[in-house]
């Protein structure tokens, strides 16, 4: 099953997340399928860019958001 889910790339005490699209059974920063966006929780208030397209091609082919991702794409509409 394909999962839209964050995967962090930031340093220590500096959190910064990539949302990807990613086989549920990978680790959280390991392979990935497609690069949907980017999350900055420590911008006040917290930047968010994600490619609305791309993300609705992979949930019409079966994708299922996180919680924390499907908060965030409903935060944009």
């Amino acid at each position: 099953m394909v999962k839209i889910r964050l995967m962090r790339i930031g340093s220590k005490k500096n959190p910064f997340y990539r949302i990807v699209a990613t086989d549920s059974r990978s680790p959280r920063d390991g392979k990935f399928l497609e690069i949907l966006g980017h999350y900055d929780p420590r911008k006040k208030p917290h930047h968010v860019e994600i490619n609305t397209d791309r993300v609705k091609d992979w949930i019409s082919k079966g994708a299922q958001p996180t919680v924390r991702v499907g908060r965030l794409i409903s935060e944009l509409n």
